[in-house]
């Protein structure tokens, strides 16, 4: 079994299928300003022991008081740690700048003898290459210092400013047990930062591009939301939840499944929000605790709106989750969502809406995988999940979805206008019921103080 490394993130331990490779060389790469500093800091801190000290090493790129400077400034910068030498900061810039290489070389000798780290950092591994007479000093320079890592059983972690294009060209990419890319990527007027594993030598990890953000508590990752189908057998409950309407429960044959997908649309004002509210609001009577996540509104105005239907949000088993578009990242709102449903054991969770969800997932294939693995994990979790579409069309609606998301949802409702003389009335149709018989009819209903009021079937005096 390979031996890891702990970042004490678990989300990035995720990634990394446990940690960093242990005596082993790991590449971090990214333009400057990407975090390649703080993470390595955030590796040293974790792991250095009396026995084992961790060694930074600093070369020609920027100052070690600089970097010293700076990291007193992170949370889990550790003072006590440095006087106690369980981590040690050295400059190899003087070294390299009067002698080359081989005085590199020595140096190292000499920290590895006096120190005998567990952990060795390099910031910056790209200086080395500018003072190489050639590229054959430097592949041997290489050689030279990745045997010595590995005789003395150190876990050495290289920074270098390089973009992945660059990186897979340079000599220490080859090396490298593991190489872990850093980069902000630009979509549209939004930047996030993203994290991929491009290389871990003998073992799995979590591919494609993780967000993650850097503040003083150092880089919280937010891996992506794409579960591989999980073909396990798992128990199908035979409860029915309430939709909190009871004319649609009839509608429906006698509610939802429990732990169903609903699908939600129509189109502005119709009601959408409302049917969310009566679902998470019955829930919450039947002992069932509910998240209702919004953009659309912040708590403020969400209480007026329950107020006046005679509810509160300080319901017992009523959870908000109310947050802004603006700088979200969609794995982050995510983890935050799933921490919740954990924290209160929600079985019911509402989401108005999914095209605010689209917009910062930025790639529409990207939403479609990420949706199917949130409707996955509710499933299999006995959660009911009702999701909200905005649609444009006021009548006669022609698709319900742009992403083409109706065929994840078991239930599809569809909320329309209809033209009643020189009146506008509100009419709900159930579209779909996975494995559940229903009345595939139009009737119209009101809002009133009370909620929802289901009438007629449409067309009937």
């Amino acid at each position: 079994m390979i031996e890891r490394l702990s970042s004490g993130q678990p989300r990035l331990d995720s990634i990394l299928n446990g940690g960093l490779l242990r005596n082993a060389t790991n590449l971090v790469i990214g333009v400057p300003g990407s975090g390649k500093t703080i993470l390595s800091q955030q590796y040293v801190f974790h792991n250095a022991t009396a026995n084992r000290p961790a060694l930074y090493l600093s070369t020609v790129t920027e100052p070690l008081d600089k970097i010293l400077r700076y990291g007193e400034a992170l949370d889990f910068f550790d003072a006590a740690a440095i006087r106690d030498r369980r981590v040690v900061y050295e400059d190899l810039g003087n070294a390299l700048s009067d002698k080359g290489l081989g005085e590199v070389l020595n140096v190292f000798d000499g920290f590895l003898k006096e120190i005998r780290p567990g952990i060795v950092v390099i910031d910056s591994f790209k200086a080395f290459h500018a003072f190489a007479k050639s590229e054959s000093d430097f592949t041997q320079f290489l050689y030279g210092l990745s045997r010595r890592i590995t005789a003395g059983a150190v876990t050495s972690i290289w920074n270098a400013p390089y973009t992945r294009e660059q990186a897979q060209d340079a000599a220490e990419f080859a090396v490298a047990d593991c190489v872990i890319a850093l980069d902000n990527k630009k979509t549209a007027e939004r930047e996030v930062r993203v994290l991929q594993v491009l290389k871990l030598r003998g073992s799995g990890f979590l591919s494609g591009e993780h967000t993650y953000r850097i503040s003083s508590a150092g880089l919280d990752v937010f891996p992506r939301l794409a579960d591989a189908q999980d073909r396990s057998t798992y128990n199908l409950t035979t409860q029915r939840v309430s939709t909190g309407v009871a004319a649609l429960d009839e509608m429906l044959g006698e509610g939802y499944w429990a732990g169903a997908s609903t699908l939600v649309a129509g189109p502005s004002g119709i009601g959408k929000t409302l049917m969310g509210l009566h679902f998470i609001y019955a829930g919450a009577r039947d002992g069932q605790p509910g998240i209702l996540a919004t953009f659309q509104e912040n708590e403020t105005q969400l209480g007026r709106i329950v107020r006046s239907f005679g509810w509160s949000l300080d319901d017992k088993g009523v959870h908000v989750l109310s947050r802004s578009l603006v700088d979200m990242y969609i794995d982050e709102w995510v983890y935050e969502l799933l921490d919740l449903v954990e924290a209160s054991g929600a079985k019911r969770i509402v989401i108005d809406s999914l095209p605010d969800l689209m917009t910062t997932a930025g790639d529409p294939v990207r939403f479609r995988e990420w949706m199917f693995s949130l409707v996955q994990r509710c499933t299999r979790r006995g959660i009911s999940l009702m999701m909200v579409v905005e649609v444009r069309e006021l009548f006669e609606l022609r698709r319900i979805s742009e992403q083409g998301l109706s065929h994840l949802a078991d239930n599809v409702i569809l909320l329309q206008y209809v033209k009643d003389d020189s009146r506008l009335a509100r009419t709900v149709t159930v579209l779909k019921t996975r494995a559940m018989h229903h009345q595939p009819i139009v009737r119209r209903f009101e809002i009133t103080e009370h909620g929802f009021e289901l009438g007629e079937p449409a067309g009937r005096n």
